[in-house]
C-alpha cells in the first residue's frame, strides 16, 4: 500500500491530520526500505495519576459521616480522604459504635449500611454540575445563562428585593418552598415547618407557607384523623414477626423505610411468612419474596379494600371485641352519642345508605381484580394473626388518596392488627421519635401570613386576584387576614428541586415568569436553578458540621463532622440566612435569628455550630432520651445506636395498657370527629367536603373514565432505584445501571407496534415527553410506568426529551392535599422526536453553561 493510501486509511479511522501522520510515516517507510524494523522511540513514560502520589488505605484519614437525602433512610458513610479530598466512600462495618468490632451485625444493633446511591455521593460532590459560586441570571428564565457574582452582590440583591417586594405587595408575597431534600440535619435543616427558611422569612415578616407534603399528604391526613398522630409506624424489626405481609403499593427494594427493611422481611420469609403484592406492576420486591401478585387498576385501591371489608363483615371474620373497645364509628354500636344520626362504616359497606353493597363483585368491576381474588385475600388477612397490611404512600398520591389510606386503617382495625407485634397500623409509618432540632426553635418558628397547598402556587400566581380560597387550600387564620389570597411575587427554594418535582410543570413555567424574585439555594445546579434569578452555593453535608437523623424509622444518631472544607465559595444555609438577617435588620434581626453568633459567622462558623450541637446533645438527647454517651465520645465514635427493650410497636401502650389515642374521642376514629363536625368546608384548609368515614370516590382520571377514548393509558410514576427523586440524576455511575424509560405491557406494545428500545411520545393535554420503551409482562395492560425525578430537558416546542412524568400530571390536589401524581391518563405512540438520555449515553454535561462570565 502506498504512503498516500495508508495515510488516507488511517486518517479515516484515527482522525489524524495529514501533516502529523506523514512526519511519522516517512520514518517508518525509510526503515522498511532498509529491510528491517526500527523501534520508533516516540512514547514517553506516563507520569499523570488521579492522585499524586496515589495514597494507600493506611495513608487515608477515615471519617464517619452519613447520607443526607430523603430516600426513606439515612445511613452511615465512611469517608476516606487524602488531605482535603474524599478519595472513596465505604459504610458501616460494625466497628464504630460503642463495643463494636469489625463484622458486628446483630438484630439489636444492625449495621447501618448505605445503599449504592449513598456510596456514589462522591461523584455528586465533585460533579460538573456542582454549584460553587453565587450566580445571577442574565438570560431568560430556563435558558441557563448566568454570570458569576460575589457573595456581597448576591446577598445585597436578594435583601433589597425582599424589602422591596414586602413593602410593595405585603407579607404574603414570598413563598417558602423549603423541603427535606439534601439539606437536612438537626442544625442545617430544610423543612416545611421546622426549617431555617421558614424561621427566617417568618421573622422577616413576609412568608406564604406551603403546607402539603408531596410524598404523603393524604397519608398524613388519614393518620391524624384516625389515630391523632403520624407516629403510627412500627420499627422494621417487627416485620420479622409477621405471618402475612401485604405490600400494598410498596416496593421496599426501591424505597426504604428504615434501611434494614429487607433484612427483617427476609427473616419473616424464612419463618414462613406469606407475601402479597397489590400493585399495577410486578416489582423486584415481589420477585425477591415470591409474592402473590394482584395487579390492580391505578387509583382504585379504596374500592378493592371496601370489597374486602364487605367480605370480612358478612362472614363475621372481624374482631368485634377489638372494635368495641378501641374504635369509634366502625359500626352502629361504636357511634358516639352526638353522632347517632350519622353514617357508620359497616352500614356504608353493606349498602344501607346508598343501596349499593360494596361486595367483592362490585369492587371487581372498578379495580379489575377478580372477586375470587378479593375474597381470597380478605379471608387470608382476616384469619392470619399477626398480619401486616403495609399501606404504602404511592396509592395515596392520587385523586382522593386519603380515602385509600383511611380505608386501609379501617381494615387494620377491624381485624385487630393494630398495636400487636407483627401487625401494622401504617400509614405514615413514623416510628421511633428522634430529637430533631438543634437550632433555635422558639416563638419565631413557623410564622406564616398565609399558607397554601404546595402545588397550587402556580395557579395562585396565574389567576390572582380572581382566586377562591378553596382552589388553593388556604389555611384558616384567626385574624382579619383570614381568607386573604396571597399576592405571590417571589419564591425561595431551599433543599428542594420543587420546580422539577411538583405537578404540571408547564403551568409552573408560565407562572415563574410573573415573579420578581426567584432564589435557589443548593449545592447542585438543578432544573429549579435554571429558572432562578439568583443561585446561592450551599455547602454539602460533607462540608458542614451537623448530626444525621434517621428518616421515619431507625433508632440512632450519626455524627456529621465537616469532612472537608467547603468547595469554591459554598456556605451553609444557616450562614446565608444569618448574613441576610444582618443586612435586612441589623443586629436586632441578626442576633434574634442566630443568638449564639455575631456577624462574623458568615466567615467562621465552626465554634457556633459546635455550641449548638453540643447543647442539643446534652440538653435534649442525654436529658430526654437517657443516653449515657458524652458529646465528645459521640464525635469520636461517629454513631450512637439505641438498644430498645422490645421491638417498637405503634400503639402498643394503647392496646395493652388502655392509654387513650390522641384523637378527640381517645379511640381509633373510623368516624373522624373533626370532619363530622365541620359545617363550612370553604373556610377550612381542605376547601371541599371530605367524608367523615372512609368511602370510595371516583377519581377524575382512571381506566374507568370516558376520557380513555382519547387517552387510553393510565400513567403511574413510582420512585426509581437509581435516584432519590431528582437527586443523583446527574450521577453517571447510577445512570449506567438504569435508563429513564416507559414500561408497558407486551400486549399494549403489540397494538402500538413498538418493541423494547423504540422511542415513543407520551402525551396528554398538559404536556408531552419522549422516552425509550421497555416491554414486559411485569406491568398490567393499560398501565404505563415512568419513574419520577428525571431532570427536565425541553426542546424549542416545550417537549421534554428527558421524560419527566410531571409534564403530564395535573396540579389539582385532593381536598385533603394528596398530590395527584398517579392520577394521569395519557396516550403513547412511536416517534421520530429526539430523546436525550443524558450522561449515561452521551457522556456530556451542560456545566459549561455555568462556567462562563456573560
Amino acid at each position: 500500500m502506498s504512503i498516500e493510501k495508508l495515510t488516507q486509511s488511517l486518517n479515516e479511522r484515527l482522525n489524524l491530520s495529514r501533516r502529523s501522520f506523514l512526519k511519522s510515516a516517512a520514518v517508518g517507510s525509510a526503515s522498511l526500505a532498509a529491510g528491517g524494523l526500527v523501534e520508533l522511540k516516540t512514547a514517553k513514560e506516563a507520569k499523570a495519576f488521579a492522585y499524586e502520589p496515589y495514597p494507600t488505605d493506611d495513608q487515608l484519614e477515615t471519617v464517619v459521616t452519613s447520607c443526607a437525602h430523603n430516600c426513606g433512610s439515612r445511613h452511615m458513610l465512611v469517608a476516606h480522604k487524602w488531605k482535603d479530598v474524599i478519595v472513596r466512600l465505604s459504610t458501616d462495618d460494625g466497628r464504630y459504635q460503642r463495643d463494636g468490632h469489625f463484622g458486628k451485625d446483630s438484630n439489636e444493633e444492625p449495621q447501618l449500611r448505605a445503599c449504592l446511591r449513598g456510596r456514589s455521593y462522591r461523584q455528586r460532590l465533585y460533579s460538573a454540575e456542582r454549584l460553587l459560586y453565587p450566580m445571577m441570571r442574565v438570560g431568560k428564565r430556563g435558558e441557563g445563562k448566568f454570570k458569576r457574582i460575589s457573595w456581597d452582590e448576591a446577598l445585597s440583591y436578594v435583601a433589597n428585593k425582599m424589602v422591596e417586594i414586602k413593602d410593595t405587595y405585603g407579607p404574603t408575597a414570598l413563598v417558602d418552598q423549603s423541603y427535606a431534600g439534601a439539606s437536612y440535619g438537626v442544625l442545617h435543616k430544610s423543612d416545611q415547618i421546622e426549617g431555617l427558611l421558614g424561621r427566617f422569612l417568618g421573622m422577616f415578616g413576609c412568608r406564604t407557607n406551603s403546607w402539603s407534603v408531596p410524598s404523603y399528604q393524604g397519608t398524613t391526613f388519614s393518620s391524624r384523623m384516625t389515630f391523632g398522630t403520624i407516629e403510627d409506624g412500627n420499627e422494621d424489626d417487627t416485620f420479622a414477626h409477621s405471618k402475612l405481609m401485604i405490600m400494598w403499593g410498596w416496593n421496599p427494594a426501591y424505597t426504604f423505610h428504615g434501611g434494614n427493611t429487607f433484612m427483617y422481611m427476609r427473616m419473616a420469609k424464612q419463618r414462613g411468612c406469606k407475601f402479597v403484592l397489590i400493585d399495577p406492576q410486578y416489582t423486584d420486591s415481589a420477585a425477591a419474596y415470591d409474592a402473590w401478585w394482584i395487579p390492580i387498576r391505578p387509583n382504585t385501591d379504596a374500592a378493592m379494600m371496601a370489597g374486602m371489608a364487605h367480605y370480612i363483615f358478612t362472614n363475621n371474620l372481624h374482631d368485634q371485641d377489638f372494635i368495641n373497645k378501641f374504635c369509634q364509628g366502625m359500626d352502629a354500636g361504636t357511634m358516639p352519642e352526638w353522632a347517632k344520626d350519622k353514617e357508620n362504616f359497616k352500614d356504608y359497606i353493606l349498602g344501607k345508605y346508598d343501596n349499593e353493597p360494596k361486595t367483592p363483585e362490585w369492587a371487581s368491576k372498578i379495580c379489575g381484580v377478580s372477586a375470587k381474588d378479593i375474597i381470597k385475600l380478605a379471608d387470608m388477612y382476616a384469619r392470619t394473626k399477626p398480619a401486616a397490611l403495609k399501606a404504602s404512600w404511592a396509592p395515596g398520591r392520587n385523586a382522593y388518596g386519603e380515602q385509600y389510606n383511611r380505608m386501609a386503617a379501617a381494615l387494620q382495625a377491624m381485624t385487630g392488627n393494630i398495636g400487636i407485634l407483627g401487625g401494622c397500623a401504617e400509614g405514615v409509618g413514623k416510628a421511633w421519635h428522634a430529637e430533631a432540632v438543634a437550632y433555635p426553635y422558639d416563638q419565631y418558628a413557623n410564622i406564616w401570613f398565609q399558607s397554601i397547598k404546595s402545588d397550587r402556587w402556580a395557579h395562585c400566581v396565574l389567576n390572582y386576584p380572581n382566586v377562591k380560597r378553596e382552589e388553593i387550600g388556604l389555611w384558616p387564620r384567626e385574624d382579619k387576614t383570614d381568607g386573604q389570597i396571597p399576592n405571590i411575587k417571589g419564591i425561595f427554594w431551599q433543599g428542594s428541586d420543587w420546580f422539577n418535582q411538583l405537578t404540571n410543570i408547564n403551568k409552573e413555567i408560565e407562572a415563574i415568569n410573573k415573579l420578581e424574585l426567584v432564589v435557589c439555594m443548593d449545592s447542585t445546579i438543578t432544573p429549579s436553578g435554571l429558572y432562578a434569578d439568583i443561585l446561592l452555593p450551599i455547602a454539602t453535608h460533607f462540608e458542614r458540621h451537623d448530626v444525621a437523623l434517621p428518616w421515619y424509622k431507625g433508632h440512632y444518631y450519626i455524627h456529621r463532622p465537616k469532612v472537608i472544607e467547603p468547595m469554591g465559595e459554598s456556605k451553609t444555609d444557616f450562614q446565608v440566612f444569618t448574613e441576610l438577617a444582618y443586612r435586612i435588620g441589623g443586629d436586632v434581626f441578626g442576633q434574634a435569628f442566630n443568638p449564639k453568633a455575631n456577624r462574623d459567622y458568615f466567615h467562621i462558623n465552626d465554634n457556633v455550630d459546635e455550641a449548638y450541637l453540643r447543647e442539643w446533645w446534652e440538653q435534649k438527647v442525654i436529658a430526654h432520651q437517657h443516653v449515657d454517651m458524652s458529646w465528645d465520645e459521640f464525635k469520636q465514635r461517629g454513631v450512637y445506636k439505641f438498644k430498645l427493650d422490645q421491638p417498637h410497636v405503634a400503639f402498643r401502650e394503647q392496646i395493652e395498657n388502655g392509654k387513650a389515642f390522641q384523637t378527640p374521642s381517645g379511640k381509633i376514629e373510623i368516624l373522624a370527629s373533626q370532619l363530622a363536625q365541620i359545617t363550612d368546608w370553604k373556610k377550612t384548609m381542605y376547601g371541599y367536603e371530605i367524608p367523615y368515614i372512609p368511602k370510595w370516590i371516583e377519581p377524575w382520571e382512571s381506566l374507568n373514565s370516558p376520557k380513555t377514548s382519547e387517552f387510553p393509558f393510565h400513567l403511574i410514576s413510582p420512585h426509581p432505584r437509581w435516584r432519590t427523586h431528582s437527586i443523583f440524576n446527574n450521577c453517571s455511575w447510577l445512570r449506567e445501571t438504569y435508563e429513564q424509560e416507559v414500561t408497558v405491557n407486551a400486549s399494549d406494545a403489540k397494538k402500538l407496534g413498538i418493541k423494547t428500545g423504540d422511542t415513543v411520545e407520551i402525551w396528554n393535554k398538559r404536556g408531552r415527553v419522549v422516552v425509550p420503551t421497555y416491554v414486559t409482562e411485569r406491568c398490567m395492560p393499560g398501565v404505563a410506568v415512568l419513574h419520577e425525578g428525571v431532570w427536565i430537558d425541553l426542546d424549542e416546542n416545550g417537549v421534554d426529551r428527558a421524560g419527566n412524568p410531571d409534564m403530564l400530571t395535573l396540579d389539582e390536589p385532593s381536598p385533603a392535599g394528596s398530590f395527584a401524581y398517579n392520577t394521569v391518563l395519557c396516550n403513547i405512540k412511536k416517534t421520530d422526536l429526539e430523546h436525550r438520555p443524558g450522561w449515561d449515553q452521551l457522556s456530556t454535561s451542560r456545566a459549561h453553561v455555568f462556567r462562563r462570565d456573560l
